[in-house]
């Protein structure tokens, strides 16, 4: 990870950012969810566009102008806001003519990112033909937390940031595409999935990794606010490790983490 002047230095209002965030440490923590993020919503809203699809394309543009404004990129969130306010009056032609600009914005952020990040990994341009996934590759052994709360996210990889690379998704649409990206380097060690989630819930996660030979390939466990016997019935009709109760503390964390990494060596 570059100083974060760097970014400062290319533009990015890093001072106002850093009163959102608090500090430079938060801020690069949730850089990484961002970056995934920008990416999968210009696909959407490219596919949307195609559509006329104006409802959905205001709703996902909105999301990319917060954004891209939270973390200083405010060249990008006012392209967005532009855009937000043309697809909310249905204009299509306007969204039509000017999205290449929405994309350029949002790749030069991409790139910038990356780079700050020091990062491998490869984000496909925007424009391109759209990839089989979209998710995060990873270049280190990583542990993968999907959950909606920002807050257990971010408290997760509190724990584990000195020890691993820990990577986030706060739906199941990010996870399976995050999964789908690195199914065949070994990088993800394992994966901490809640299972209530808005759009694509933990239960099509399990499902899609089943169906895919790769359940027992990453070892899962299961982090529910739900204990309720069916929800606990039914999560271990797959083959995970364990299942975890919130609210829980940090040292239940980490003794779930040991024994899901521990659970593919046993086999």
């Amino acid at each position: 990870m570059k100083d974060i002047s760097f970014l400062e230095k290319n533009g990015v209002d890093i001072k106002q950012s850093l009163e959102l965030f608090g500090d430079a440490q938060t801020y690069n923590e949730t850089i990484g969810e961002f970056l995934v993020g920008i990416h999968s919503k210009i696909n959407q809203l490219i596919e949307m566009m195609n559509n006329s699809d104006m409802n959905n394309y205001a709703i996902t543009v909105h999301s990319l102008k917060s954004d891209a404004k939270y973390f200083g990129f405010n060249t990008l969130a006012d392209l967005a806001l532009e855009h937000e306010t043309k697809s909310k009056a249905g204009d299509v032609s306007y969204v039509t003519a000017h999205i290449n600009d929405l994309i350029n914005e949002t790749n030069k952020a991409i790139v910038l990112i990356q780079e700050y990040m020091n990062s491998d990994e490869t984000v496909e341009s925007a424009n391109a033909p759209a990839a089989e996934s979209t998710g995060e590759v990873y270049t280190n052994k990583t542990i993968l937390v999907v959950d909606d709360s920002n807050i257990i996210r971010n408290f997760v990889k509190r724990i584990f940031s000195e020890e691993y690379n820990v990577g986030t998704a706060k739906d199941g649409e990010e996870a399976i595409e995050i999964i789908k990206a690195n199914k065949d380097n070994g990088l993800i060690i394992t994966i901490l999935l809640d299972l209530n989630m808005p759009k694509v819930d933990g239960f099509a996660v399990l499902e899609f990794m089943r169906q895919n030979g790769i359940l027992g390939e990453i070892p899962v466990s299961i982090i529910s606010g739900d204990s309720s016997k069916e929800t606990i019935d039914r999560a271990f009709t797959y083959d995970i490790v364990d299942m975890l109760e919130k609210p829980f503390t940090e040292q239940s964390v980490k003794m779930i983490i040991e024994k899901t990494m521990l659970y593919k060596d046993a086999q």
